[in-house]
């Protein structure tokens, strides 16, 4: 597995390529849709895309956690989560890159 992460400049550029925007629309067409996903996320909407997968924010409550060095208590105060669940297509695809 290649250790590639995939960048806003590489969506903006693959818009640009794939649909023929120029550039500069490609990448203010990216930067638009991240805007929204993020908008719904910190309004605490979930957010599905079809054939991908289902981003949510869950509620965590307060817990205790401990120190791994010194073993001692912690409180972990609540806070919110972003969490993702992949469509069946996606762990499908993933699944079949692993074959090979």
């Amino acid at each position: 597995m290649g250790e590639r992460t995939l960048t806003r400049m590489d969506l903006s550029e693959a818009v640009f390529r794939e649909v023929g925007l120029s550039r500069n629309e490609s990448a203010q067409l990216v930067e638009s849709v991240l805007g929204h996903v993020s908008d719904a996320l910190v309004a605490g909407e979930t957010v599905k895309i079809s054939s991908f997968g289902t981003f949510s924010v869950r509620a965590k409550g307060q817990r205790v956690g401990r120190n791994p060095k010194t073993g001692e208590e912690v409180p972990i105060s609540p806070r919110r989560v972003l969490s993702f669940r992949p469509s069946h297509l996606m762990k499908d695809r993933v699944a079949a890159g692993n074959k090979g």
